[in-house]
Formats: structure tokens, C-alpha cells, sequence
């Protein structure tokens, strides 16, 4: 068997799991082991699984793969206790991830893609088009990969990175189960966010297949002229269809929705904004994150200045909903929301 007919384990499922070990001749629990060495030991290589036999880990070494990725470049922030993490994957592409500490909190942002095929004009991964999907298992050896080097377990997951997961629904899902498996990392669903910038037919199958992962919509707009300019697929899915994808989730999940409103100087945050926007979510369960534009060397636009983003915030004061500023961390490594960008030509 060549190394191109190998199978690739990091991805697999307990129960996919269960059928190839079936198909190589070995007996079922052996899949349960492989499957805890990979996804909450984290480890690299057959040889570290030592309840394994001699025997099994060269026949594994064999017809199997384990690594996907592997780190090209980390750098830390001096602002925060941020890393943003340069992982090169096996054909050549490249994507980032970013580590963040907010106390005991432990948050990774994971990608799902390498670059982006909606091109929000605001955000960096846009510029760089879209390059391909990630599988299940690239994305969650993201993650695997940063605890390895940090020796730290993460205690939330955002699926905010590179990428519109529901663009990759099946593969995020999957990943998403993974990371909350009980033999595995071991992720609440309730701290596990999956992020995205409106495909509203995929937030319908989210709701029906009922998962109970957080969802988060990207709104960046209180008009469809808005949404149409910094959210393109807008122009596919305009806000009537996604306010009612919205409803139809907030219902049948019977959970609150989390808005992103990106809040850009001179575009979208004056008081009739503002006052749409109370408008527009008035009846949804839901609660709002302003987060201040993060500049990048791509794009003109500006972060608001802090009187405007506070004039803003005074005018939501009556909001129905819970209204809290984010603001992104490691925006002096290209980190923060809407920056992430491969910039080394060596690996992309």
C-alpha cells in the first residue's frame, strides 16, 4: 500500500472508526483505543500508542495516517496573551488559527476553510478567495495541535476563523461532534460556536437536525443595501429570508441566537442604524456583540472612534436584548476578527 492509498484516521468517527479496523482484521475495541489516542491524547505518531501491540503499530504505520497539518509559524501578542498559529497542510495550503486567554477561559478560533469564497469586503480572509474546503479532521488538528504545543486544554471553540462554516456544513458539523465527544476532547456543545455570515437554508437544517452547538450570525447591517455591500451573500439571502431561517431556529431550538455587528466608521453606526437595529430584532430571541472594526492593511475601511461607538451603544440602551462590546484580541499579529490573511507567500 502507498502512502497516497493511506487511510487518514484524524477525522474519523468512533463508528467509522470501529468499520475499518473491522476491515484490516483487528477486533472492534481496538478502535475505541486508537480513537482516545488521537482525540484526547493527542497524540502524533502509532508508536506513543502503547496499549497498542508491536504488531498493530506497524501494521497502523502501514495503512494509516495520522497528521494533517503541521505548525509552520506561532506568533504571540504583546497586547494580550493571544497566539496566532501558521499551520501548513499536506497539499501545500495554508490556514490560521487563533489562541486566546480571558482568565480560565481558554478560547480557540478554528478554520474551516483556506480563504473564503463570500469576499465580505471587510474582512482580510476575503482578499484571498477561496482556495478549497478543510476536512473534519484538518479542522479539528487545528486544535489538537495548539493544546500539544501550549500543553493547555481549550474550554470554548468558535468556528470563526477562516472560512463560512455552513459553506462546509458537513465537515463542521462533524468536527463540532468530535470536539464534544465524551472520548474525545470533551467540548460542551454550549461551548462550541459556530459562526456565519448568513446562509440561511443551512441555519434551517441546523435547527430541524437539532444540534446544541451556539449559533452565530454575522449581521454587520441594518438594511439590505447595507448587508449587500459588506456581506455579499446578502444578495442570495436577504434579511427577510434570514430573519425568518432566524425565527424558524430561535423556535424550533427554543435557544437565543447570537448577532456579530461589526461596527465600521461612518458606514454602519449612526443613530438610525442603531434604531433599525432595535427594530429589526425587537422579536428574536437574541443577544448582540458591537465589535469595533479591526483595521487591516487591505481595506479602507475604519474602526468607529470611541465617542462614536459610545453614541452608538446609548441609543441601543433601550434594546430588548442584551447589547456587549467584543473586542477582538491580537490585533497587533493580524489576529482579531476579520484579519486573518496567509501572508507568508512560502507556505500558500
Amino acid at each position: 500500500m502507498t502512502m497516497t492509498e493511506k487511510t487518514i484516521l484524524k477525522g474519523l468517527t468512533l463508528n467509522e472508526l470501529e468499520s475499518w479496523i473491522a476491515e484490516i482484521g483487528e477486533k472492534p475495541f481496538r478502535a475505541r483505543q486508537i480513537y482516545q489516542w488521537m482525540y484526547k491524547k493527542n497524540v502524533r505518531s502509532f508508536d506513543e500508542m502503547l496499549n497498542l501491540s508491536k504488531g498493530l503499530r506497524e501494521k497502523l504505520v502501514d495503512t494509516a495516517s495520522l497528521s494533517l497539518l503541521g505548525i509552520h509559524e506561532k506568533v504571540e501578542s504583546h497586547l494580550d496573551n493571544s497566539i496566532k498559529y501558521l499551520f501548513r497542510l499536506n497539499d501545500g495550503q495554508a490556514v490560521e488559527a487563533v489562541y486566546m486567554e480571558e482568565g480560565k477561559r481558554i478560547t480557540v478560533c478554528l478554520s474551516m476553510m483556506g480563504g473564503c469564497p463570500i469576499a465580505c469586503p471587510c474582512c482580510a480572509t476575503g482578499v484571498m478567495g477561496f482556495k478549497r474546503h478543510l476536512s473534519s479532521g484538518e479542522i479539528i488538528d487545528q486544535l489538537l495541535l495548539i493544546q500539544n504545543d501550549l500543553d493547555a486544554k481549550a474550554t470554548n471553540i468558535v468556528f470563526m476563523g477562516m472560512g463560512e462554516p455552513f459553506l462546509n456544513y458537513e465537515n463542521v458539523i462533524k468536527a463540532a461532534s468530535l470536539l464534544n465527544s465524551e472520548l474525545g476532547p470533551e467540548i460542551a456543545a454550549r461551548r462550541i460556536t459556530i459562526s456565519t455570515a448568513g446562509i440561511a437554508p443551512e441555519i434551517r437544517r441546523f435547527a430541524e437536525e437539532g444540534h446544541r452547538y451556539k449559533l452565530a450570525v454575522s449581521l454587520n447591517g441594518t438594511t439590505d443595501t447595507q448587508r449587500d455591500e459588506m456581506v455579499p451573500i446578502n444578495r442570495k439571502y436577504p434579511l427577510r429570508d434570514l430573519l425568518a431561517a432566524i425565527q424558524y431556529y430561535t423556535k424550533l431550538s427554543r435557544r437565543q441566537i447570537t448577532f456579530e455587528y461589526i461596527l465600521i466608521d461612518g458606514f454602519n453606526d449612526s443613530e438610525q442604524d442603531a434604531k433599525r437595529l432595535i427594530g429589526l430584532l425587537a422579536q428574536v430571541p437574541c443577544k448582540i456583540n458591537v465589535i469595533p472594526y479591526n483595521e487591516n492593511e487591505f481595506l479602507p475601511y475604519k474602526s468607529p472612534s470611541e465617542q462614536n461607538l459610545n453614541n452608538f451603544l446609548k441609543h441601543l440602551y433601550r434594546a430588548p436584548f442584551v447589547v456587549t462590546v467584543r473586542r477582538s484580541k491580537g490585533q497587533d499579529i493580524a489576529a482579531a476578527c476579520g484579519q486573518l490573511y496567509i501572508r507568508d507567500h512560502n507556505v500558500a
